[in-house]
C-alpha cells in the first residue's frame, strides 16, 4: 500500500477526531474514527465481490489498510450482517460521509485540518483506496471499474445537494479508467495487405518466409524444443519509392501480432533525427529516438549517410555505437530496419563488424515495371474518387514508361507526384470552365496530366 494513501487514511480519521471535538457526533454510538473505519472495510468488501470470491491479496489489502484482520468467511458474514449488495451499496450515502458534508455547509469544523472541503478529500481517499485495491491482485474487471465509478457518483451527487461541489475526484477517475485494449491484427490479414501491394513480388516472397519461420518457432517454444538464435534486424535496399517503409509499418504489426513486439509502432528517422553537430549531444539524441521506438521497430532511412563522410567533426559514428549497444541492451524489445540504395547499404554494412554481425537478413526492393506504376495511379485515383481518361491513361503509361528508365526515378513517389499535378491542373480547367458536375469533378483528361 502506498504511504500516501496511508498518510490520506490517517488524516480523515484525524478529521474524524476534530468534529467528535466539536460536539457533531453525538447521535453516533461509535466515534466517527470507527466509524469511518467500518465503511472503509464495507466499501472494499462492496469491491470484492465485482470478481467473484475475495482474493487473499484483496484480505490482505484490507488488513493494512483498516487494521482489520478477516478470514474468507469471516468476510463473507461481515458481508451479510452489513447487508452488502453490490447494486444497492452505491446508492446508501455512507453515514460518516454524512458528517464530513456537514461540517463543510454548516462551518461548524473551527479549523479545517486540510486545505479545501474536507468532504472532498474524502471523497479522493475514496477514490485512491478503490483504486489501489482494484490493482493489488492480478485480476481487473471493468465491473470493479464500474463499481468504484458508480460509488464515486453517489458520493458527489450528494455532496453537489449540499453545494459542495468537488474539484477533482471522478474527473480524474474517468481519465484513469482502463481503456478497452485494442484487438491485434491478425497475422493473415496483415499478410494478406501486404501481398495485394503491386508488385514486390520478391519482398513478398522474403517477409512471408520470415514469419513462417517466426511461427515454427513460436511452435517449438511451445513444445519445449530449442532455437537457433536469429537476427531480426533487418536491411531494405533498394530505391525510393519502392514501399520500404510501408513494408515496414506492416512488418512491425506482423511482430506484435506474433507477441514478438510489445507495442509494435514503426519510428522513422534518418541522420538528422539521430546525430548532433555537438560533441556528446549525438548519443543523448539517438537514445532519446531509440527510446521512443522500444516495442516497436526503429526504421532508419538512408542509414548510409552515417558513415560517409567520416572525419574530424562527424558524429555518425557515435550514434552508431549508441545504436548498436542499444541493440544489445533490447534485443527483445528492439528490432532495427536500416534502408537505403543497394549499393551504399553495402558499403554502410562493411564500414563496421558491429553493423554487419547484427543485420544479415536482407530484403531487395526492386523499381516497379511500368505496368505496375500504372496500376498504382489507378489505385491512387480510385482512393481519391478520380478517374483517368483513356487518353490520359495512354498518356500516363508512355510517360512512365520513359521515366522509369531515368537514373533517378522516385517509383510510387513519383506516381503520387503525377496524380497531384493533374489534380491541380483539373481543378484550374474545371474553374475556367465553369465544370460542376459530378462526372466532371472527377474525371481526369488527357490536358491535366500532358504537361509533366
Amino acid at each position: 500500500m502506498e504511504e500516501n494513501l496511508t498518510a490520506r487514511i490517517e488524516m480523515c480519521y484525524r478529521i474524524c477526531d476534530a468534529m467528535n471535538q466539536a460536539g457533531m457526533a453525538k447521535g453516533t454510538m461509535l466515534p466517527l474514527r470507527e466509524l469511518l473505519r467500518t465503511e472503509f472495510v464495507k466499501f472494499m468488501v462492496y469491491l470484492s465481490v465485482a470478481d467473484g470470491a475475495p482474493s487473499p491479496e484483496e484480505l490482505d489489502f484490507i488488513e493494512k489498510t483498516t487494521d482489520m484482520k478477516m478470514t474468507m468467511s469471516q468476510l463473507d458474514q461481515f458481508k451479510r450482517a452489513q447487508r452488502i449488495d453490490s447494486q444497492l451499496f452505491a446508492t446508501e450515502v455512507p453515514k460518516a460521509l454524512k458528517y464530513f458534508v456537514l461540517a463543510d455547509a454548516a462551518h461548524k469544523l473551527p479549523k479545517s485540518p486540510v486545505q479545501g472541503t474536507v468532504s472532498d478529500y474524502l471523497l479522493v481517499t475514496y477514490q485512491e483506496m478503490g483504486q489501489a485495491f482494484i490493482a493489488c491482485n492480478d485480476v481487473t474487471t471493468d465491473h470493479e471499474v464500474k463499481l468504484l465509478t458508480d460509488f464515486l457518483l453517489m458520493v458527489e451527487k450528494f455532496m453537489k445537494e449540499y453545494g459542495i461541489y468537488p474539484v477533482h475526484a471522478t474527473k480524474k477517475m474517468k481519465t484513469q479508467k482502463a481503456e478497452e485494449p485494442k484487438e491485434k491484427p491478425r497475422v493473415e490479414d496483415l499478410l494478406v495487405e501486404l501481398n495485394s501491394m503491386v508488385g514486390l513480388d520478391g519482398v513478398k516472397r522474403e517477409v512471408n518466409s520470415l514469419v513462417n519461420l517466426l511461427q515454427v518457432q513460436r511452435l517449438r517454444e511451445k513444445h519445449g524444443l530449442k532455437n537457433s538464435v536469429m537476427s531480426r534486424h533487418l536491411v531494405f535496399s533498394g530505391n525510393p519509392g519502392t514501399g520500404k517503409t510501408t513494408v515496414a509499418r506492416i512488418i512491425a504489426k506482423i511482430y506484435n501480432a506474433l507477441g514478438i513486439l510489445e507495442s509494435g509502432q514503426l519510428i522513422e528517422v534518418d541522420r538528422a533525427g539521430l546525430v548532433s553537430g555537438y560533441i556528446g549531444q549525438t548519443a543523448t539524441k539517438t537514445t532519446a529516438v531509440i527510446e521512443s521506438a522500444l516495442g516497436g521497430i526503429l526504421f532508419i532511412d538512408e542509414a548510409y549517410s552515417l558513415t560517409v563522410g567520416k572525419g574530424e567533426g562527424d558524429f555518425g559514428q557515435e550514434a552508431i555505437d549508441t545504436l548498436l549497444k542499444a541493440m544489445e541492451d533490447h534485443r527483445d524489445d528492439l528490432i532495427v530496419i536500416v534502408a537505403g540504395y543497394s549499393d551504399l547499404m553495402q558499403e554502410f554494412l562493411a564500414s563496421n563488424p558491429g553493423l554487419k554481425s547484427r543485420f544479415n537478413t536482407f530484403i531487395e526492393f526492386k523499381n516497379y515495371t511500368p505496368e505496375e506504376l500504372m496500376r498504382i495511379l489507378v489505385q491512387m485515383c480510385a482512393q481519391q474518387d478520380y478517374k483517368l481518361s483513356d487518353e490520359a491513361k495512354s498518356f500516363a503509361k508512355a510517360y512512365f514508361e520513359i521515366q522509369s528508365q531515368q537514373e533517378n526515378f522516385a517509383n510510387a513517389r513519383e506516381v503520387r507526384n503525377f496524380l497531384e499535378h493533374a489534380i491541380s491542373r483539373q481543378a484550374t480547367r474545371l474553374v475556367l470552365n465553369k465544370i460542376t458536375d459530378k462526372e466532371g469533378l472527377s474525371l481526369l483528361t488527357l490536358e491535366d496530366v500532358k504537361e509533366q
